[in-house]
């Protein structure tokens, strides 16, 4: 029998010619698919490349032996790729939470917003029992008594803070005194010595008192409790507020557009902010030999918390895959792991969850300036495992208060973290002194954070976007509900108004007295007809 070949759906006989044809159009087509391919992920490739072009230049330039000037210099283009990130922070984080606050409704917002406090708080807390169970396990500060900031030449980082203050400071910072201040500066308490009498021996006694200072540093917290409430204002208004509405929404699609052309500096950024990390490196095989069980154990809970556990909640809600979730977002994750700051990889999670996951905007614009600022899964890790790490290395017994003490402290103030590098060294002096351990071995904790920080950010990163991924499944599930819903309703009430247009039918057919009429005189003789007319 001849072979026959399809070309556009038609049967022909087999021949080199249409061999050759139906080959181009199959090589046309993989040709078509690739291109589609890398116009989609150039991006992508470019960001990963850009990371690992950085490691080979750093390696090469460290052998240079730079001068701390020549260093800075390197270090510039990076500089730059943060600087950029940064500047677009308080536009998107204000403007997003405006616009989103206002575009849902109270009943929405507050079922949504619970949703996402609920989800947070117990995304960090299991990051909290994770980082307690893997510091017991792993024993990363036993046998290490003999280290300390002096034998790896470091400085010594002190801390005198009571931690009802930091508690207290949280709370000031949520309602800042000037909003054009909280866009730079952040409430801190400080301590002052006053004199308080004399004792009996004519000897000065002192009290420590404490003091409202001001430190540089965006008030995110302050400016994200601001933005909702104004939003939610804003709707309250009606047509009134619609102006500013419409104001704030095209200021936040102005800075996605922002955020879309400072993409393309990412690769560029990165190479040279991961080149001149591993050219500042000092002696890195001192510190992993001394500190590679704290850095283990911490990489470990992030790969735990970030590659099983949040993964399955996300799975456990929306019954879907959550690593095809995850590939939609390998350029966020990237430079998170280059720029180490939640509140820098905002801009580019923003982008990537609607754009290739097709969040609501609405809901994606919502959710992730607050996950940037209160979910902090992968600094509750290593803040944890810090903590019992410090507790190992001063040959100190943790009862089971105390380990209590280091779950809640860290759950609770991650809240308050900082979504900058090294932002999260602060919160562990706070969770020290909340189980009265000292303080001055945070140095060890700061020498290795530029390691740890990397996989921290990532994992805070990944808690944020799986959220919103959540929280879309769950409002598209309402509005589904709420559809078939009114679809019943109007069936319904279809139902009804037939229902009543047939009895109405049949009533006039029994009681109309021009139909009774009618009826009779078609039976009758003409005359009859004439004399009822």
């Amino acid at each position: 029998m001849e072979k026959k070949s399809e070309i556009n759906g038609h049967a022909m006989p087999s021949s080199a010619s249409t061999d050759r044809i139906l080959e181009k159009s199959a090589r046309k087509s993989f040709g078509d698919k690739l291109r589609v391919f890398l116009s989609r992920n150039l991006l992508v490739i470019m960001t990963v490349s850009g990371v690992l072009v950085g490691v080979g230049l750093g390696m090469m330039v460290r052998n240079m032996n730079l001068t701390r000037a020549q260093m800075t210099y390197f270090a510039f283009p990076g500089e730059m790729l943060l600087r950029m990130l940064k500047m677009v922070i308080l536009p998107l984080v204000v403007c997003s939470l405006i616009s989103g606050a206002a575009s849902l409704d109270t009943r929405s917002l507050g079922k949504l917003g619970g949703i996402a406090v609920s989800y947070f708080l117990v995304t960090t807390l299991i990051a909290s029992g994770i980082g307690v169970a893997l510091a017991f396990i792993i024993k990363p500060g036993v046998g290490a008594g003999a280290l300390n900031s002096n034998n790896l030449g470091l400085e010594s980082v002190s801390t005198n803070k009571e931690t009802t203050d930091s508690f207290l400071d949280l709370a000031r910072n949520l309602f800042p005194a000037n909003l054009v201040a909280a866009a730079f500066r952040s409430y801190a308490t400080d301590y002052k010595m006053v004199a308080a009498g004399n004792d009996t021996n004519g000897t000065t006694l002192y009290q420590k008192v404490p003091i409202g200072t001001d430190t540089d540093g965006m008030n995110i917290l302050g400016l994200v409790l601001f933005a909702m409430v104004f939003g939610v204002a804003l709707r309250k208004l009606g047509d009134e507020g619609e102006e500013l509405i419409r104001f704030f929404n095209a200021f936040n699609e102005a800075t996605m557009v922002l955020v879309s052309w400072i993409m393309w500096y990412v690769p560029f950024g990165i190479m040279f902010l991961v080149g001149s990390k591993i050219v500042e490196m000092e002696d890195v095989v001192l510190l992993v030999t001394s500190l590679g069980k704290y850095i283990f154990a911490s990489i470990l809970g992030h790969i735990i918390h970030g590659g099983i556990v949040l993964p399955l909640i996300y799975f456990g809600f929306t019954r879907k895959n959550p690593f095809s979730f995850l590939s939609g977002l390998i350029t966020p994750f990237t430079t998170a792991f280059a720029t180490c700051s939640s509140s820098a990889t905002l801009p580019s999670m923003i982008k990537c969850v609607e754009e290739n996951n097709g969040v609501d905007k609405r809901i994606s614009r919502f959710i992730l300036p607050i996950g940037a600022t209160v979910n902090m899964d992968g600094a509750a890790i290593f803040q944890c495992i810090a903590a019992v790490f410090i507790a190992q290395l001063n040959n100190a017994e943790l009862n089971a208060g105390q380990i209590f003490t280091i779950l809640v402290t860290a759950t609770a103030s991650s809240v308050g973290a900082a979504g900058i590098p090294a932002g999260g060294i602060i919160t562990i002096a706070i969770i020290l002194e909340a189980i009265g351990l000292p303080t001055n071995d945070l140095s060890l904790m700061l020498a290795v954070d530029w390691i740890v920080d990397r996989t921290t950010t990532v994992v805070n990163v990944e808690g944020d976007a799986l959220g919103a991924g959540i929280l879309h499944h769950i409002n598209q599930q309402e509005m589904k509900k709420q559809q078939q819903q009114r679809r019943r309703r109007e069936d319904e009430e279809l139902a009804e108004v037939r229902v009543e247009a047939v009895a109405n039918v049949q009533a006039e057919e029994e009681t109309s007295p021009l139909v009774t009429h009618q009826t009779k005189a078609s039976g009758a003789t003409p005359e009859a007809i004439e004399s009822v007319l």
